[in-house]
């Protein structure tokens, strides 16, 4: 018992201290809440339809990484009283989707940037990442519509052109966008 309380004893003495991250909670929720805000704006006559709130954490070494579900228009929904969507409504919803994505992208990239200049313990090294899952019913016509939109950058090249010392094509070549 007591070899076993020394043993226990030497490794917490020898263990490195735990430091507290070098972003706080406070500065992720606070973007968290500036995301929410900016997808829920995109579009005042005819809003995104944001699923739950955006969610943020800081994986050291790597960078700040946000994630958002969202549904690119609110569409007909099939209730009992409404138990199929015709055809025209599909390819409408389709078409308007298929509109809206240049939207949701450039808001993201606008996201990359805010992070970017609000972060300031990300390290310049480290990336910013935004990713938005979007979402679809079972009937829609999901074909050229993607289930995800990754952006990232490193956070030095997204305050650069924040400082105007990156052209935008430049900043367009820096930011890494996957669509799955």
């Amino acid at each position: 018992m007591k070899r076993a309380l020394l043993l226990l004893a030497a490794a917490a003495l020898g263990s490195p201290p735990v430091k507290a991250p070098q972003v706080t909670r406070a500065a992720l929720m606070a973007m968290e809440k500036v995301f929410d805000s900016r997808i829920e704006r995109l579009s005042i006559e005819d809003p995104f339809d944001l699923l739950g709130a955006a969610r943020g954490v800081y994986l050291e070494g790597y960078g700040a990484v946000f994630t958002a579900e969202a549904n690119l228009v609110i569409g007909p929904v099939i209730t009992p009283f409404r138990p199929t969507v015709t055809k025209e409504e599909v390819a409408r919803l389709h078409a308007k989707k298929q509109q809206r994505l240049p939207v949701l992208k450039q808001a993201m990239r606008e996201m990359l940037a805010d992070a970017a200049a609000s972060l300031d313990a990300v390290p310049p090294n480290e990336q910013i990442v935004v990713a938005v899952s979007l979402f679809y019913f079972s009937w829609e016509d999901k074909t050229g519509l993607p289930g995800q939109i990754l952006m990232q950058a490193q956070r030095q090249a997204l305050v650069n052109r924040k400082l105007g010392r990156l052209s935008a094509a430049a900043l367009d070549s820096a930011i890494q966008t996957k669509e799955f």
